[in-house]
């Protein structure tokens, strides 16, 4: 036995060092841009408190689980935090702790967060969140790599999960937690855990789990490993066991008649066998983490099945009748229809020249149909009979923000709050669609007409049909295929047909312009010595006139700081040179902090074209 008590203790030391490296990084968090605090506020000095109460109170804790408050009414702030059912107090401690330092870095200035970690989570608001299911944000993390037999893997994933969220939610200790062993082969063991916060009632928790397994046929119910990550709860599988196996009690006697002696040796070598694989899987775990992908929504009701026959969608619209027409885009017109349970929708015909194959089109339906966020417009499903390729998205009373921002009756009713609010909204969109989607997605066709105005008049943008998906190391394309508008394009992409996320930056920093100056770009082409808007607000740019740019009706109601800014944002945004030009994570910060200092723009291109060239050209884009 000498040999086992030399290794063991290199062996713990090292799985020590590699628990320690890999425990507390976090998976993911959730920091709404819509909740910010003021620095140094009344607010900000409660959730300091909250947050070392916090800390302070995680060795003690109660099943892992505490909440509480710190302040008073208007400024109180809620916080709690989640231990996982199988952490022992002092990783408890550790977890919190760092989370409780952290989440202030991750979401600064923010009202509202949550932060998830492999071994706890801890959230806070300034509403009340104590005994409340929230299931309105959910991550997902899963391992790329498929099962072997995805037939019989289904049914057992399902039962597992099924069986676990039962007994959690009735867990008659108060954990609310619960673990499973599954065999799957004879080399292969299904490893389950469920878990929601104790404060929840026995039917929330249920719901919640079930609202979790409910996602994973739609995105990982045949991986090797997944997660679903809500506030309120969180299940997860895998084929090694991640979690502490509980082990019943035993003592020295009852054992048949095995000594003591052959015990403690039958246990070490256990012991280190179990060390040596633990090393193994570490590493592999390690690896194997970094491929995981993950993404987050705010949660949607999209089903499984987005397909709708035509015959449903020609009566919702009434045979696409003139009548129930609402606009027309450059691949075909869009109806308002009526299904039979009331519900209205935005229905997008496409024409027969489109040029985009059927396959194809599923395919790309398929995934912008997962896109995910407040500030883009929901597709419904598709209809694909035929020769008809149909889109079908959510219904905006409210149309477009061309729609008030270009008619001088209707764009006083978008005063100075509402217009900075549409603008930050479709940063956000162009953020998620970037930076935060599972792929990275060129939009190609941001314009006025494209950005759907909900009944608070929260920016929607909408019409994927000319986006392009990229790998998310993926930064640039080529095509010789033109599509967009003239006067939101990119001169690189008009002109050579290169595209990247810059592309969306120069047309967001167009509309940007057109927001704060009520004027439409194409406008200054059908107006002699005009230019173009670009170059209508560089000339106040040099002139230090910004102000003169602004729409008049928005004299009694704008920030002057906000509006100087947007502009300097906006002129950015629109730089001939595009690695000048910032990324959608700067401006995002730029558009809510004003301690990022603003760099000084270079000039935009200059679009001197007649009215001949142009219609020449707008005749030769799709």
């Amino acid at each position: 036995m000498p040999s086992f008590n030399i290794f063991t203790p290199l062996l713990l030391l090292c799985l020590l060092s590699l628990a320690t490296k890999f425990s507390f990084q976090p998976l993911s968090s959730y920091c709404p841009n819509s909740t910010t605090y003021t620095p140094k506020s009344t607010y900000h000095t409660n959730l300091n408190l909250l947050v070392s109460y916090l800390s302070s109170n995680a060795i003690t804790a109660k099943n892992g689980f505490y909440n509480t408050t710190a302040g008073r009414s208007p400024n109180i702030a809620y916080g709690l935090f989640l231990c996982r059912g199988d952490v022992i107090n002092d990783e408890c401690q550790d977890c919190v702790t760092t989370a409780s330092r952290e989440i202030l870095e991750i979401c600064p200035n923010r009202t509202v967060a949550t932060v998830w970690y492999d071994k706890c989570l801890l959230r806070y608001s300034n509403k009340n969140i104590f005994s409340s299911m929230d299931t309105s944000i959910w991550i997902i993390m899963y391992n790329p790599q498929n099962v072997t037999e995805p037939e019989r893997f289904r049914p057992l994933l399902a039962s597992t999960m099924d069986e676990l969220a039962t007994r959690a939610a009735s867990d008659g200790s108060g954990k609310k937690f619960a673990t499973k062993e599954a065999t799957f082969t004879v080399f292969q063991k299904l490893y389950g855990l469920v878990q929601c916060t104790p404060d929840l009632s026995k039917n929330d928790c249920n719901t919640c789990f079930r609202d979790a397994i409910a996602r994973l046929p739609s995105c990982c119910d045949i991986k090797l490993g997944a997660r679903i990550l809500f506030p309120s709860c969180n299940i997860r599988n895998e084929f090694y066991p991640f979690y502490t196996i509980a082990t019943p009690d035993s003592n020295d006697k009852g054992n048949g008649g095995i000594s003591t002696t052959v015990i403690l040796a039958i246990v070490v070598v256990v012991v280190v066998a179990l060390l040596l694989f633990s090393i193994v899987l570490w590493c592999n775990v390690t690896k194997a983490r970094k491929k995981y992908i993950a993404y987050s929504a705010i949660k949607e009701d999209v089903g499984d099945d987005i397909t709708y026959d035509f015959e449903t969608i020609a009566a919702a619209t009434n045979n696409f009748s003139h009548d129930n027409k609402i606009g027309q885009g450059g691949f075909g017109a869009v109806y308002k229809g009526t299904l039979p349970n009331g519900q209205e929708i935005a229905v997008k015909r496409l024409s027969k020249s489109s040029g985009q194959g059927a396959e194809e089109f599923k395919n790309e339906v398929m995934m912008v149909a997962k896109l995910q966020h407040r500030n883009l417009v929901r597709v419904l499903g598709f209809c694909l009979e035929g020769e008809e390729k149909i889109l079908i998205y959510e219904f905006f009373p409210n149309k477009s923000l061309d729609y008030f921002l270009f008619d001088p009756t209707k764009q006083i009713q978008l005063d100075w709050s509402r217009r900075y609010k549409i603008i930050r909204g479709i940063a956000r969109g162009i953020f998620y669609l970037h930076e935060d989607s599972q792929l990275r997605i060129i939009h190609r066709d941001l314009k006025a007409s494209n950005i759907l105005l909900d009944e608070d008049m929260s920016a929607k943008i909408s019409d994927f049909g000319m986006a392009k998906i990229f790998g998310v190391d993926q930064t640039r394309g080529n095509t010789s295929r033109i599509v967009g508008t003239f006067g939101y394009m990119s001169p690189e992409y008009a002109i050579h047909g290169q595209f990247s996320v810059k592309t969306d930056v120069f047309s967001f920093g167009v509309l940007i312009l057109e927001i704060i100056t009520g004027k439409k770009n194409s406008d200054f082409y059908e107006s002699d010595g005009a230019g173009d808007l670009l170059s209508y607000a560089w000339k106040y740019w040099r002139d230090g006139t910004l102000m003169e740019l602004m729409d008049p009706t928005l004299a009694d109601s704008h920030s002057r700081i906000e509006v100087i800014r947007c502009i300097h944002i906006g002129l950015l945004c629109v730089q001939e040179d595009f690695d000048a030009r910032p990324s959608m994570v700067s401006v995002d910060l730029m558009l809510n902090s004003y301690s990022v200092t603003l760099q000084v723009p270079q000039h935009p291109p200059f679009f001197a074209h007649s009215r001949t060239e142009l219609n020449a050209t707008s005749e030769s884009i799709q």
